[in-house]
């Protein structure tokens, strides 16, 4: 082995599902557990793992594509989130993609962990395009957040404004019509259009004050479905428009 590699590369290069698992047990909190569980969707087998301890586990491995995979398909929530935050986004095919689209059951894995995963990626556009036509709500909800996503990183000049705009104008056809969690990414997409692309501020707030109030049952939790004027003109308010994030993960 290089001797040049840090210590940190050589931990993530030998390091394994089995034993990224026998670490996080022990970081597991019960009561967040429970609340993954009962607010969230979150399904056995949880430790309970705070998203700040599995960052500290981010910062030591960096990148991983394989032991990314290998911790996607134990299954393990807090496994399946980490990984999404190791993830060679550039390096996951577009059937690592589509799979891991197809396990996100709940919790953040839909909403969060694929979306973010998928927008760095060279197939995260495609994919996006075709699960927002999914009758799967969970598949259809991935898509319109990687959309959101996408539009939060990529510099405007490498955007497709005028297929934004058609995206902008559907959401207003259909999203009082699209199940709970679409319409919910529906109305996200809509802020991150407005607050994330420049030219297009203007158009995404037309939109939103067409749509109107949006509600969405999230189920027992305190995830709140934004009143997108509001948010856009916030954004506005502090300068803050057509600035970009560096990474979509959190």
């Amino acid at each position: 082995m290089d001797q040049a590699l840090t210590s940190q590369t050589r931990l993530s290069l030998t390091m394994n599902a089995a034993q990224v698992l026998e670490e996080l047990k022990p970081l597991g909190k019960e009561s967040y557990k429970r609340t993954l569980m009962k607010n969230h969707g979150v399904k056995e087998p949880c430790y309970g793992v705070a998203i700040s301890e599995l960052q500290k586990i981010r910062k030591r491995i960096k990148k991983d594509y394989q032991l990314a995979k290998e911790l996607y398909d134990t299954g393990n929530y807090d496994a399946m989130y980490l990984a999404g935050l190791i993830a060679d986004d550039a390096a996951m095919t577009k059937e690592d993609l589509q799979h891991w689209a197809e396990q996100a059951y709940g919790g953040g894995l839909h909403g969060t962990t694929v979306p973010s995963v998928a927008a760095g990626s060279p197939h995260g556009h495609a994919l996006a395009l075709q699960w927002i036509e999914s009758p799967q709500p969970l598949i259809a909800a991935a898509g319109w957040a990687t959309l959101s996503a996408m539009v939060s990183i990529t510099p405007d000049t490498q955007l497709d404004l005028d297929e934004l705009r058609s995206l902008l104008k559907r959401v207003e056809r259909e999203i009082h019509e699209a199940p709970d969690l679409p319409r919910y990414q529906m109305n996200q997409f809509v802020i991150a259009v407005g607050s994330f692309v420049a030219p297009l501020k203007d158009t995404a707030l037309r939109h939103a004050e067409a749509i109107g109030p949006v509600s969405a049952d999230l189920g027992n939790n305190q995830c709140q479905v934004f009143s997108a004027p509001d948010y856009i003109r916030k954004v506005e308010a502090r300068g803050a428009i057509g600035k970009k994030r560096k990474s979509a993960k959190c």
